[in-house]
């Protein structure tokens, strides 16, 4: 589950959107009626929705949306003619009256985009420093040289027992050539 912040003016409409989602499984990290509290709610989570009204007594909706983490999404409930936006990313938006089956199937929709985003993220190889790469390079080039490997089973030997010792390879190298200059 994601992080949802609600934010309206009216602490009562953002308290029966909060009832809403809570009866349907999601669970609300903050309820905010201004918007400098609506942003500092989101400033400590990583990733969400922010579930918001059109105007707030300290900003607009679309200074709300130009000042919050890039990692998340803002779904706008507002009258038809307050929603002007098109094709803005990260911003949804619904008309009043707001219908729950709409709420509850867009709210969704949005947890499974950034479900699936910090999938990707996480999915990305990671960037090792110079000296992380040049320890795997040295390490290769050992297993290379006293065992006769190619460069592809040597990276494939240190992969192998970095898997089975549950050690990243930045520190299976480093046993390999801490074992092997040894000798």
């Amino acid at each position: 589950m994601n992080n949802i912040v609600i934010a309206f003016p009216k602490k009562e409409v953002a308290n029966s959107i909060k009832k809403i989602l809570a009866q349907s499984g999601y669970t609300v990290t903050a309820v905010a009626n201004t918007g400098a509290s609506a942003l500092s709610s989101m400033n400590g989570l990583n990733m969400g929705i922010i579930i918001c009204g059109y105007r707030f007594s300290d900003m607009m909706y679309s200074e709300i949306y130009e000042y919050m983490p890039k990692e998340f999404q803002m779904l706008l409930i507002a009258s038809a003619a307050g929603i002007m936006e098109k094709n803005v990313d990260n911003l949804m938006s619904l008309s009043m009256p707001l219908k729950v089956h709409e709420l509850l199937q867009t709210v969704e929709m949005m947890d499974y985009t950034i479900t699936r985003r910090r999938k990707k993220l996480r999915q990305r190889p990671k960037v090792r420093s110079k000296e992380d790469q040049e320890m795997l390079s040295s390490a290769k080039a050992v297993l290379m040289e006293r065992n006769g490997f190619s460069e592809e089973e040597a990276h494939r030997y240190i992969q192998k027992r970095s898997m089975d010792n549950g050690t990243g390879l930045v520190e299976t190298a480093q046993m390999i050539l801490s074992l092997m200059t040894e000798v």
